[in-house]
């Protein structure tokens, strides 16, 4: 596609966002092809919001039933705003979620700025300020429940379009937390008291900081001027997404680290 304009796709998008419409596939002309080129929309995107800098990343697909659940065999990426980052416990209004899951999540702050390229999970390792638990809205724009049709709309926009990402929540940060076995730990999520869900920290990629390590060397943080001091990275769900039908409780738990508290209303 000779001249893309990333602000073509992102004002399309945002429009879309704007009257709670569903996100057809774009027009042939505007639309994204590469994830490139859903990296530049990303960053349009985070202009015409007002959002820069940004808050942050949110990793998706790291998980093996994650990736089976969307059907694709990869991690992408989304940028997340600060203003949509929430400490923990807070409330949130329902109604000002599309079609929204959640998902159980673990999540860093960085200490210190990452520029764009290759890192080993060590080096990663060194970079983080604080790990925590974390809960991810996410929003189905486009289509049928509970995703849409990844296939119709084209993986390429939905990761321009952050990548399903609405809000994050973020819980307080652990101490001690080089000690824990990211592999092994466990991570629940539950809704008014009930477990929906659980699973390992060795769902992600086999190591949560996999995913930090690929996101580094990414095109969308890329798009962004690299990692930066200061940033939240949420490394992946180690479940599936949790579909909720109206307002409701919602508590994520992981082994060892403060739980992260939500309450829809």
């Amino acid at each position: 596609m000779i001249g893309f304009d990333p602000f073509a796709a992102a004002d399309v998008l945002l429009a879309h966002r704007s009257v709670r419409r569903t996100a057809g596939p774009l027009p042939q002309d505007i639309a994204p092809r590469t994830i490139a080129q859903a990296a530049a929309v990303q960053r349009a995107v985070a202009e015409r919001r007002g959002t820069l800098p940004i808050g942050g990343f949110k990793i998706g697909a790291t998980g093996r039933r994650m990736q089976a659940f969307l059907g694709i065999d990869h991690p992408c990426a989304g940028f997340m705003a600060a203003a949509d980052i929430h400490a923990a416990p807070c409330e949130l209004p329902y109604a000002t979620f599309r079609s929204p899951l959640i998902e159980c999540e673990l999540a860093v702050r960085l200490g210190r700025d990452l520029p764009p390229g290759p890192y080993s999970v060590d080096a990663i390792a060194d970079a983080i300020d604080s790990l925590f638990a974390a809960i991810e809205i996410v929003e189905n724009r486009y289509g049928p429940p509970p995703i849409g049709d990844i296939a119709a709309i084209g993986l390429a926009t939905v990761v321009a379009d952050q990548f399903y990402h609405a809000a994050a929540v973020t819980g307080a940060p652990h101490a001690a937390w080089r000690s824990l076995d990211l592999t092994a730990i466990e991570g629940r999520v539950a809704v008014d008291g009930v477990t929906r869900n659980a699973g390992l920290g060795s769902e992600l990629l086999g190591h949560p900081l996999r995913g930090l390590a690929w996101l580094a060397g990414d095109v969308v943080a890329a798009a962004f001027g690299g990692l930066r001091a200061g940033q939240v990275v949420l490394l992946g769900s180690v479940t599936p997404p949790v579909a909720l039908d109206g307002p409701c409780a919602v508590r994520v738990t992981f082994d060892g680290l403060p739980d992260v508290d939500l309450r829809f209303v």
